[in-house]
Order: C-alpha cells, then sequence, then structure tokens
C-alpha cells in the first residue's frame, strides 16, 4: 500500500531562512514559499534526487503548526509523508486496520496540488503520518 518516502516536514518559524540554510550546505533546490491556507501553513520545500524536506510555518495564529512551535520552540519535524496508489482504498484499509484518520476523513488538497490525509501520531509509534496520493 505504502509508496516511496515522499518528504520529511520541519516546523520552524521562518522557513524560508531554514531552507536557505539546507540550499547553501547540502546544494539542494529551493522553491518559493507558498501559502496554504486550508492547512493553516506556509510551505518550503528543499529537494534533492532521492527526496524531499518541506518547511513549515504557521500561517495566522490559528495554524497548527504555532501550536507545534509553542511545545518546541526551536522547530522540530513535525510529520512524515508516504505516497500511496490510492488514497481512499488506503484510507479505508487503515482504518480498518484500527488508525484513526485526523479530521474530517476526507482527502484535502496537499502541497503539491494532490490529495492528503493524516492519520494520529498514536497510532503510529508517536509520529505523526501524511498520507499523498501519488
Amino acid at each position: 500500500m505504502l509508496g516511496r518516502l515522499n518528504h520529511v516536514a520541519i516546523a520552524v518559524k521562518d522557513a524560508e531562512k531554514a531552507a536557505k540554510i539546507y540550499g547553501a550546505a547540502f546544494g539542494a533546490e529551493i522553491s518559493s514559499a507558498v501559502p496554504l491556507p486550508e492547512h493553516g501553513v506556509i510551505t518550503v520545500f528543499v529537494t534533492w534526487p532521492n527526496t524531499k524536506i518541506v518547511f513549515i510555518q504557521p500561517l495566522g495564529e490559528a495554524s497548527p503548526i504555532a501550536k507545534f512551535l509553542e511545545r518546541n520552540a526551536d522547530g522540530g519535524i513535525h510529520h512524515v509523508c508516504y505516497e500511496v496508489a490510492d488514497i481512499i482504498a488506503s484510507r479505508d484499509t487503515l482504518i480498518k486496520e484500527g488508525a484513526r484518520v485526523l479530521g474530517d476523513g476526507q482527502p484535502k488538497i496537499g502541497a503539491h496540488g494532490k490529495p492528503v490525509l493524516f492519520l494520529h501520531p498514536k497510532d503510529f509509534s508517536g509520529a505523526l503520518v501524511e498520507i499523498e496520493q501519488a
């Protein structure tokens, strides 16, 4: 059911600043900052040939990332994202196996313009997991 690791998301106060450090230090390609109001974040992707890191910063005070940064002032890993071939079939299988889908259970469009869902961290050894339709 799971495809490749798509990205690791790191919550920070300033996504562009964090991405520039990775670009300079590791020669990565850096995207423009993109606000995602539906998710309450601004994203900046750092891309290498085999994977990506996305820096996420709060978009407004109601952002879930703002709460994360209150608890983790220096930032930190927020979630990992895996690709799936069929997000609805994957969701249904995960629910059948006891996993909890966050929100209303309906996919939202993520940073790559593809449907995404988030899975409860208590069901995945403390890690917030995002699945994205490949």
